[in-house]
Order: C-alpha cells, then structure tokens, then sequence
C-alpha cells in the first residue's frame, strides 16, 4: 500500500489529509520511486494557502529522497536501485512513493544519505544560486541574511565563511542567535529588540551592505531596502510573512539607485548543466563535512499538519524532514 498527504481546498494546516492512493507503472519518460525521507519546506505552506496556486485536488510536497524502483521507456540517466533526490513540481512528495518525471531526479552520491538529501536539496541548491549565480560577491563583502537560523540559512552562512564573505544574520530568540553564530555568522541582530537597518549601518562604518538576502518578504522589506549599500541588491527569495509590497520606482532611487529581484529557484536548475554544477559543489561541501547539514525536527508523515503548525509559528531551526 501507498499513502499520501493531500489536500482539496487551500487553508489552513487541518486542509492536509493522509489517504491510501494507487501508483502505477512510470510511462515513458518517468520513474517510480519509493522514498526513505520527504522535506519539509516553507514553499510547501504557500502552496496549501493558495498564494502559489494550484489545480485541486492535489498532493503536497516538492521535495524528497529515496530509491528508484522502476523506469519508464526512454529513461537513461537513472536506473532501478539508483538513490536520487529532488526538488520541484509537480507537487506530490509527501508520499511513501510516486511516479514522477525522470528528469527532475538528481543521484546521490554514497556518502549522503536520503535524510540528508531531503533535508538540504531545496534549501542547498538556494544557497548555491544566492551565493554563486545572483551577485558578483567577493572575499571581504558583508551581506544581510534574514532567517539566519533556518534550513537556508545555516547554510548560506556556512558557504559565505567558506567562501571569505561576512554575514550579519537576524533571528528572533538568545537560542537562534547562538545556533547562527555557531554556522558562521559574524553578527546577529535579534530584530525583536534591535533596529536592523540601524545595527547593519553601526556594523559597516554607516555604508549597508552589498546584498540582502531576504526570505521574510512583508514585515523586512522598509527594513532591508534601508541596510543596502549605494547600487545594493536586494533579493527577496521568500514571503514568510506575507507578499512582498508594491514597489515604487522612486524608492530605489531615493534609497541609493538600489536594485531588488524575486527569484525562483526553478528559474536557477531548469538547465539541467547549471543544476549538476550547483549540486555537484554542494555535496562535494557536504560529503567532506565542510557545509553541515543540521535536521532538527523530524516527523512522521501522517503528521504533516503538526509539522506545517511548527514551521508557521516559528518553533523550527535548520532542516525538517518527514522520515519513512
């Protein structure tokens, strides 16, 4: 038997449902894939929400890791026995297995294993495109990370330290700011007592910083625009707290002729070259343990409504897998 997580109309967490479904064969060009651990991701609530729209009903889920079981005609690039990971639509990971397109699939290599891979391919492959596709940043720069304790951020902090860049890094709590500067941030600012664009200018000598990488969207916006550096970007990859504001075009200018893009991550692995290179540099960090990979809450899945609770209320750092 095959189980699945589901849902029939957009809301809140109680939309989920854990039902038995039937998965057959892969057709041409598709796989099925019994997974060993699914990931949980923040882009899974925009889905059950409705801010990313979707046809209903629908599975839940866009990444996971586990075993091919069988291919379809035409799949050349994995074989039965394989382990592999993935990130991306169509949507259907919360899932003990599924057929699915052989071409999102990336193998693993043997000294990553399925928990591992489900817990960073979304949140690593963001890390990788933030820090080696989307700006120029060089040894010495400064940026501002928000969410500097969660999945991504521990990981774009990691990276930044491997790569000779500073990060100021924000978080709620004493225990989230301990967890940030132990993975490599230089600073935190705790934004519930701190002013953050202030604190980022005290922290540069009054300059801002290059880049803002921030995941939040609403509540951080007037707050990152304000830490850029003159000619400073501004990317915001996330919308944790609501859809990013109108932008009016004076206010860039009036904040520094400053920059602001939303990217995607799918827009940054659709080729698949670019997506083995992305991938292949961050397990080569993981597999020689210089990028750690820290699960902190794992689940069963049939609880993927406490799971989605935990992750909105903000009681979750690093990584959070489902395990099978």
């Amino acid at each position: 038997m095959a189980f699945a997580v589901r849902f029939r109309e957009t809301g809140g967490p109680d939309v989920l449902t854990w039902e038995e479904v039937t998965v057959g064969d892969p057709g041409p060009g598709e796989v099925r894939v019994r997974h060993e651990a699914v990931g949980l991701n923040f882009a899974d609530t925009y889905f059950r929400t409705g801010l990313y729209p979707v046809r209903l009903p629908d599975g839940m889920g866009v990444e996971a890791a586990g075993v091919v079981e069988a291919v379809g005609e035409g799949v050349t690039d994995v074989a039965a026995g394989d382990r592999v990971t993935y990130t991306g639509s169509p949507l259907g990971a919360y899932s003990t297995e599924r057929v699915m397109p052989a071409s999102h699939l990336i193998k693993l290599p043997p000294q990553i294993s399925c928990e591992t891979a489900a817990a960073m391919t979304m949140r690593g492959l963001t890390a990788a495109y933030l820090l080696r596709r989307i700006h120029p940043l060089k040894p010495g720069d400064t940026v501002l990370l928000h969410a500097a304790a969660g999945g991504v951020g521990l990981i774009v902090s990691q990276w930044a330290a491997l790569l000779g860049i500073r990060v100021i890094g924000t978080v709620s709590s004493e225990e989230k700011a301990e967890l940030a500067l132990a993975h490599g941030c230089e600073h935190v600012i705790r934004y519930r007592q701190e002013n953050v664009a202030e604190r980022v200018r005290e922290l540069t000598g009054g300059a801002g910083v290059p880049v803002v990488f921030d995941s939040i969207g609403k509540d951080t916006f007037a707050g990152s625009l304000a830490s850029l550096a003159r000619r400073g970007l501004l990317v915001c990859f996330g919308t944790a707290s609501g859809p990013v504001p109108p932008i009016d075009a004076m206010q860039l200018a009036v904040a520094g002729s400053v920059f602001v893009t939303r990217p995607a991550l799918a827009d940054y692995i659709a080729d698949p070259a670019e997506r083995a290179a992305l991938a292949g540099e961050l397990f080569e960090h993981v597999a020689a343990g210089r990028i750690k990979i820290e699960i902190n809450q794992r689940y069963d899945l049939k609880d993927a409504e406490q799971a989605h609770r935990d992750l909105e209320s903000g009681r979750t750092t690093g990584s959070s897998v489902f395990v099978l």
